[in-house]
Order: structure tokens, then C-alpha cells, then sequence
């Protein structure tokens, strides 16, 4: 029987046909490729934009091979051929079943598999394994979490496939660890780095300009990537503080667009004022900015004084903080951050960022960064400051890559 979600995407498939190549890719229903591949498997937008650099690098360095970048949703799809145009080649990733990724493997005949952060998937690892294709993970993560629940639910199945892998190369230090402690050869981990230091960060000027025209205070503090309940949170300290923060705008982001709608109805029911990106009219009495427009968030980091990173203040784990670091700006986490451990740890160690442990915190530390533009620009430059330092993980895998196939 088809996977429920499977079975869901044929019935849309009948009358769509982006849906048709979307299912026939996922169950190999591909053409041959007779030219040389380096197939490159990014999930979605967001590891799709972190391999972009080490991507670039491998079409330079193999002008004889063709680029195969494989995504699993519809919006990392339209990112690839948005990014590279004909530079590269796009399917859809296959379903992880022997039979359609062996069909799919002989169609497409790799030269090599890379594979990014947390795609560990077993019967695609085993057969390019049986087949002597390099299989390779990089920009490989893995929080004390989810070793744990590997360890829980299939201990032997992890330490099996992570040894059929060519090489690991993990973001840091911990994950490095972790791999080894789930099973893996020390000899096939590296400490290669983080390839999201690499990224060409800047924002778009015409969205910029446009946001800019929005803001009627002369202090602003953005909050990225906010999920269910954070909003509230900040909502409920920000009316508490209002007085003392005199003139500034918030900036509010939600991670996922089909909450845009319920955050600005929050905001409604707590009688804020508020206007949206979307609108794009201008309010001189505006308190809160929905920012509910996509590709967008380098342009709102660019504009603030002061980045707070959602996903933190309830059990998400936190999202990235490198874009705001990029930008010379002070960074604001709450107290979960485990997606970003490393960075967070090391971010506030550099005095580049500012850790709190609620809301209420967290508009305190806001209050005092508002009123010291000194700290804030200590603050950023430091966190600018570690960005760069960080850089070189994008060339040295697109090296390991040359080597495999030499």
C-alpha cells in the first residue's frame, strides 16, 4: 500500500503536472543520464542556500561532470532552479525503498553522493555503497537528542550505515563526537566546519528600500523565525515594557507562512497596532510589522538594530544566527538553542550575543541594548567578527570531492 502522503500527492498528480513529475521522480520514473554525475541532495531551501557555495565549487572543479541536485519539497525545487538556472540538473529525491533507489541509482549512475547535515538514509547509503559509489555527508550535525534516539530505536541499523559511508564531515567538534559515539569509524570523521560561514550573505536592495519606508521609529528590533507561543511571549513583555522602550518598532517573523495570518490577529486581540509587509502602506502609529513576505529576511536583519532568533524561547531548538552575524548586528537567543549549540556557545563567549532565559529577560536585555549603542556595536562587530573567522569548510569538502573522484 502507498504511504498516506504518497497516495495524497497521485490524487493532486491527476490535473497538476508539476505533481506528476514530483511522484514519477520519487518512484524513479526517470529518464537515463548518459553524462558523468555528481549527485548533490539538499532537502530543502535551507540546506539547499548552505551548499550553494560548495556546489559552485564542484561545477567549476568538474567542468566533465553534470550537477544532479535532488530536493524533497516543491519550494527547495523552485530554490534550485531560481539559484542555478541550466547549471545543474534537478529531480525530486527518491523514496528510501531498495527497489526504487536501486532503479533510480542505475538511471542517474553517480560518479559520487553528497549528501547534507542529517540525510542518513539506509537503503540509499547501502546500495551506493554495494555499487563502490563514495558516499559522503557533509555539513553533518547530530544533537545530543537525536543520538539519543537513535541509539533508542535502531543502534545497530545507525552504527551499520554510518560505516558505509566515505566520510563524515561534521559541522564541529560535538557532532563529531556524537557520530563516533553512534558507531562511526574515528578514521571516517572530519571536523570539516560549517559550509554556512560561506554563504554569500547580503541582502536584496529593493526589498530593503521597501521595508525601510514601512519604519516610522527610529529603533528596531527584529524577531526571526518566531513559532506558536513565542509570539505571545513577546507580545505580552512588550505591552509590560512598552513605556520604557520609547520609540522602537518591532519586527515580528514568523517561521512558518500559514501562521502569518494568526500572528497579525494576535497582535489585533491584544490592540497593538500593527500593519503587514504585504500591505506594504506605511502607519506612523504602527507598534508591530508583520513580516509576512518570503526571501525576505536578510533585508529585515539588514534594517534592525537588534536581531532576537525565534525558536528559542519555546522547545524548538533555534534557528540560525550566522545571517545576523554577517551583518555586524547584536544577536538574542532564549535558553533553547540545542540545534545550535556550538555556534550559540561560542557566539556568546565571543561576546558576540546575548543568551536569556525568558521573555521577561529578554526585554531587559532589549531596553538595555536600545539605550547603549556602544554594547550593540561591540556586540555586533564581535559577532562579525567570529563569522569570518570561521570561514574555509566549502573548499575544503569541494576538495575531498576532487579527490574521491581522482
Amino acid at each position: 500500500m502507498l504511504p498516506f502522503s504518497l497516495a495524497r500527492l497521485f490524487l493532486k498528480s491527476i490535473n497538476n503536472p508539476h505533481y506528476r513529475k514530483r511522484i514519477s521522480e520519487r518512484l524513479a520514473l526517470i529518464i537515463n543520464i548518459p553524462v558523468p554525475i555528481i549527485w548533490v541532495h539538499c532537502v530543502s531551501v535551507g540546506e539547499l542556500r548552505a551548499a550553494t557555495v560548495v556546489i559552485d565549487q564542484i561545477i567549476d572543479n568538474h567542468p566533465d561532470h553534470r550537477v544532479l541536485v535532488t530536493t524533497t519539497t516543491p519550494t527547495g525545487s523552485k530554490a534550485v532552479t531560481d539559484y542555478f538556472q541550466q547549471r545543474v540538473l534537478h529531480f525530486y529525491f527518491p523514496i528510501d525503498v531498495p527497489i526504487i533507489i536501486n532503479r533510480y541509482i542505475n538511471k542517474i549512475n553517480p560518479s559520487i553522493c553528497v549528501l547534507l547535515e542529517t540525510e542518513i538514509w539506509p537503503n540509499l547509503i547501502y546500495s551506493l555503497n554495494r555499487k563502490d559509489i563514495p558516499v559522503i555527508l557533509v555539513n553533518a550535525r547530530l544533537s545530543a537528542r537525536s543520538l539519543s534516539k537513535y541509539q533508542r530505536l535502531a543502534k545497530k541499523l545507525s552504527k551499520q550505515t554510518l560505516n558505509q559511508l566515505t566520510l563524515i564531515a561534521a559541522q564541529n567538534n560535538n557532532s563529531a563526537q556524537r557520530f563516533v559515539e553512534m558507531g562511526a569509524n574515528k578514521e571516517k570523521v572530519l571536523v570539516a566546519g560549517n559550509i554556512k560561514f560561506d554563504q554569500v550573505i547580503e541582502s536584496n536592495i529593493t526589498s530593503t528600500e521597501q521595508i525601510k519606508a514601512l519604519i516610522n521609529k527610529p529603533k528596531v528590533v527584529v524577531f526571526a523565525s518566531t513559532h506558536k507561543g513565542e509570539e505571545s511571549k513577546i507580545m505580552s513583555s512588550y505591552i509590560n515594557n512598552k513605556e520604557s522602550l520609547g520609540d522602537t518598532l518591532l519586527i515580528i517573523i514568523p517561521r512558518h507562512p500559514e501562521r502569518f495570518s494568526e500572528v497579525y490577529r494576535l497582535a489585533k486581540k491584544n490592540k497593538l497596532k500593527i500593519i503587514k509587509r504585504s500591505s506594504n502602506e506605511p502607519n506612523n502609529e504602527a507598534e508591530i510589522l508583520i513580516g509576512d513576505s518570503m526571501g525576505e529576511m536578510m533585508s529585515y536583519f539588514e534594517v534592525c538594530d537588534i536581531a532576537f532568533i525565534g525558536g528559542s524561547l519555546n522547545n524548538t531548538g533555534g534557528h540560525n544566527m550566522l545571517e545576523p552575524a554577517a551583518l555586524s548586528k547584536p544577536i538574542i537567543f532564549g535558553p533553547n538553542v540545542f540545534n545550535f549549540s556550538e555556534i550559540s556557545s561560542s557566539l556568546v563567549s565571543n561576546n558576540g550575543a546575548i543568551q536569556v532565559n525568558n521573555e521577561d529577560e529578554l526585554f531587559i536585555v532589549i531596553m538595555r541594548l536600545i539605550n547603549n549603542q556602544e554594547e550593540r556595536q561591540e556586540l555586533g562587530l564581535n559577532a562579525h567578527k567570529f563569522f569570518n573567522n570561521q570561514q574555509g569548510a566549502s573548499k575544503l569538502i569541494a576538495g575531498r570531492v576532487k579527490s574521491l573522484l581522482q
